[in-house]
């Protein structure tokens, strides 16, 4: 199977503040916010939703074709990921902008404040998803990650003229989209990914009831960070996924995207999606424990381990055949 992974390339710069974000906002002020906090630590690190996705599985031996916009800056990084399995020939490199950066403080509590800079990945609407599917000999699955807005909604249609299948994962872009851009993103995806504060703006922005996006969509999967994963279908009882417990909790960064690639890897290999879940809650663990995005060691023998741990030796049995590739 052939998974194009569209959406964001960037680079993140992390820092911890020792402190708690809550204790430092004024109820009554939240109209004049004015704050400055200073950090421990920084770590600068390679990222981006759609890089990261396509890290991940790549790691797990695949080849995904990441699909978006980096800048001048790129090179380094397109010989990093393609060390790791990653097909980026169809990455628009642009001449004059660099590549997007993620900028995010992270609290004691693991609360989150990040601004997040475009840079180049403003051209990724200029992406063909028609060329990338000629130069491949085709497409089996379109992933729709956090992008130019006009990049989602472009590719998602080109997903729908190519009959392609698609993923629908809008993630922190649905705060810049409006009811129409929402709807039309979501309409007939394959798959649904949200965290549970994005499922709930998804429904506000959309206008649909739960039911309705259920009518629409193959499969709703929401993430409930150490809650695990909702797996929702219309007409079908909800299917909860344990989190895989996790030794250290160090940097959340990029947790979401490594359950995605687990996910996804198992959407490859044609599993359902509980036994797909159980996967991306394990590699979203391995991530949990690390900072950075892909800067992660991934073991065959660590996966199974957590794995068994959490959902027994006969789901460890069955995900193992598939693991030979991981790297």
């Amino acid at each position: 199977m052939k998974i194009a992974v569209t959406g964001s390339i960037a680079t993140d710069h992390l820092m911890s503040f020792p402190g708690r974000f809550s204790e430092q906002l004024l109820a009554d002020r939240l109209d004049q916010v004015s704050l400055s906090f200073l950090a421990d630590d920084l770590q600068i690190r390679r990222g981006g939703v759609a890089a990261n996705i396509s890290f991940g599985l790549g790691k797990l031996g695949l080849r995904p074709i990441l699909v978006g916009a980096a800048g001048t800056d790129f090179t380094e990084y397109a010989r990093w990921l393609q060390d790791h399995g990653v097909d980026t020939h169809s990455v628009r490199v642009s001449t004059t902008r660099h590549t997007a950066r993620f900028v995010c403080t992270t609290d004691v509590e693991q609360n989150q404040i990040a601004t997040f800079y475009a840079g180049a990945m403003s051209e990724a609407k200029e992406i063909d998803l028609a060329s990338v599917a000629r130069r491949v000999g085709g497409l089996d699955l379109v992933v729709v990650s956090p992008d130019d807005p006009e990049a989602m909604l472009r590719h998602t249609d080109q997903a729908r003229d190519l009959a392609v299948p698609f993923v629908a994962d809008p993630s922190q872009q649905l705060a810049r989209l409006d009811g129409a851009e929402v709807r039309r993103l979501v309409d007939g995806a394959r798959l649904l990914f949200t965290n549970s504060y994005e499922s709930a703006l998804l429904r506000e922005r959309s206008g649909w009831s739960e039911e309705e996006v259920l009518a629409r969509v193959g499969t709703w999967v929401t993430t409930l960070g150490a809650d695990g994963a909702l797996i929702a279908r219309q007409g079908q009882p909800e299917v909860r996924v344990p989190a895989v417990s996790t030794a250290r909790v160090v940097e959340p960064t990029g947790v979401g995207d490594a359950f995605r690639s687990g996910f996804l890897a198992g959407v490859v290999w044609r599993w359902d999606a509980e036994r797909s879940a159980q996967l991306g809650c394990a590699l979203a663990a391995v991530v949990l424990e690390t900072v950075g995005t892909q800067e992660y060691r991934l073991t065959k023998a660590d996966l199974l381990a957590r794995i068994d741990a959490t959902h027994g030796g006969p789901v460890a049995r069955a995900i193992e055949p598939h693991l030979a590739g991981v790297s």
